[in-house]
């Protein structure tokens, strides 16, 4: 039997971990402030608006342009508008929280299938600070 086989422990417990992720109130909560976000048409809006405009002045600043004092201004303001939004600060945040629960997962199973182990929390700061694993300085 394979390790990806439906019956295996491994994907036994892979089920389990996303069972727990799906179950978890604050997970719920988060998924709740994304659908929320994706059925308001006016903070939708406001999103693509501040970000196609963030990315367009990224583009012209790496082009070696200079941004004028009033497209900083109109785009912050913007920025500060969507923000002040409370569907779309909610969003934003759960994005955030989701990423970050999403690369921590991952960290700990890359780190598994590197190291041959549950990775120990001294692994994991290490990693975090560009060590051994984190760093790829050791061959790993």
């Amino acid at each position: 039997m394979t390790l990806l086989a439906e019956t295996s422990a491994v994907m036994t417990k892979t089920r389990e971990l996303c069972a727990a992720i799906a179950d978890d109130a604050h997970f719920t909560k988060l998924q709740q402030a994304v659908e929320r976000f994706l059925s308001d048409d006016g903070a939708r809006l406001m999103y693509q608006t501040v970000h196609q405009r963030g990315e367009e002045l990224h583009h012209k600043q790496h082009s070696g342009v200079k941004l004028a004092p009033t497209e900083i201004r109109e785009f912050e303001a913007a920025r500060d508008a969507l923000m002040s939004n409370e569907v779309a600060a909610a969003f934003l945040d759960a994005q955030d929280e989701l990423e970050s629960l999403q690369k921590t997962i991952g960290k700990y199973v890359n780190m598994t299938l590197e190291l041959g182990r549950v990775p120990t929390e001294q692994d994991i700061a290490e990693s975090e600070k560009g060590g051994c694993c984190g760093g790829g300085g050791c061959g790993c």
